[in-house]
């Protein structure tokens, strides 16, 4: 049973998905006790972070040896038909690490703000079940609340259904439809392998897609990023994973190629109420348009602190990098390249977490 939440801590991790949970381990091997010296609080209901409200078709991009958070690899995966872990896999992993640590994450508590204390010296969370106040605060929130919708004429006209990729559960609700998915990335490209079979679909996107050779996975693109660290740090310029393309050939891709159904086409410029309209003024029937546009930094619970803002994100730095420079108490990490190369994956969340606890500990010390 988890003990009760201390009015006071050293540092509170405010999100238990993967970032959350890396940054747990760490604070844990650094010495410091769960539930006392560093509380971990999560909105969601259950364990697994935003992988448990994912779809069930999604897989990894990486073989489960190339997918595991610091301390304890992801039990090996063997499906030799569709080849990478799915959500659920991922889920039970995230479950199983958490318990592993006993890292008493308190759950469901929604952290609402975050406040500085007059004359104390520490940052007060607030949530849903109580606040407390900490020396250092660590957001590792993710994206997955903050789906990003872009603006388009007729949208609010249309008759059909739209839904962001985050809405998104499965093929069997769009039997029979005319789907058109809207996205250049592995989230269109794994929907529309889905609903293909269910569904005529019409794919769009801004540009034409880059799809990666199909030798080439998580692991490839994780080795460029560090590489390119590497190579910064050094003082030498380097790609990273630009030159590589955006779209992993998981076998369920790979299968929607075989059958013809990954032909993009340009991007449309507009909606009216039955379907979508290209500049030429063609037009396409759709009952139902999925969003496969992204998603931002979920920072919500941080507008009270009044960051200031470097082209739409907080500037951050310190030895870590996720150190943020108008609040010094405050770190961020998991949110992608603004955070640390790589942080918004499995696999390159750990890197960070690591460096961000060493900067923690040693300003507690």
């Amino acid at each position: 049973m988890t003990s009760p939440a201390p009015p006071s801590t050293k540092v509170v991790v405010i999100g238990a998905g993967q970032a959350g949970l890396a940054t747990g381990f760490y604070l844990r091997r650094g010495g410091l006790v769960p539930g006392k010296d560093f509380v971990i609080v999560d909105n969601a209901t259950e364990p697994g972070g935003s992988w448990q409200h994912m779809w069930p078709g999604l897989r990894l991009f990486s073989p489960s040896t190339f997918s595991s958070l610091p301390g304890w690899m992801m039990p090996t995966w063997n499906d030799a038909k569709h080849g990478y872990p799915p959500r659920s896999h991922v889920v039970d992993y995230l479950t199983r690490y958490e318990e592993r640590y006993e890292l008493g994450v308190r759950r469901p508590w929604l952290a609402t703000a975050v406040n500085r204390e007059t004359g104390q010296g520490e940052l007060t969370v607030t949530s849903n079940a109580r606040s407390i106040s900490a020396r250092f605060v660590v957001s590792a929130t993710g994206t997955w609340t903050a789906p990003f919708w872009p603006t388009y004429p007729g949208m609010p006209t249309f008759e059909g259904r739209q839904l962001h990729a985050a809405d998104y559960h499965g093929p069997a609700e769009f039997v029979g439809q005319h789907v058109v998915v809207v996205g250049g990335g592995n989230s269109a490209a794994q929907i529309l392998a889905e609903v293909s079979q269910a569904a005529v679909t019409t794919w769009v996107s801004s540009r034409p897609p880059r799809f990666l050779p199909d030798d080439v996975d998580g692991r490839d693109l994780f080795m460029a990023a560090t590489a390119r660290v590497k190579a910064l740090n050094e003082g030498r310029e380097h790609s990273g994973v630009g030159g590589l393309g955006d779209i992993v050939m998981v076998p369920t891709v790979v299968d929607a190629r075989d059958r013809g159904a990954l032909k993009a086409e340009p991007m449309f410029t507009r909606l009216d109420h039955s379907g979508i309209v290209w500049s030429d003024g063609a037009r396409e029937h759709a009952d139902a348009v999925i969003w496969c546009t992204g998603f931002r930094p979920s920072l919500r619970h941080l507008r009270s602190l009044q960051l200031r803002k470097s082209r739409g994100y907080t500037p951050v730095g310190g030895p870590a990098g996720t150190r943020v420079l108008d609040e010094d108490r405050l770190y961020l990490v998991g949110y992608g390249d603004w955070t640390g190369p790589a942080s918004a994956t499995l696999i390159g969340v750990g890197r960070t977490a690591r460096d961000t606890v060493a900067d923690i500990l040693h300003r507690l010390d």
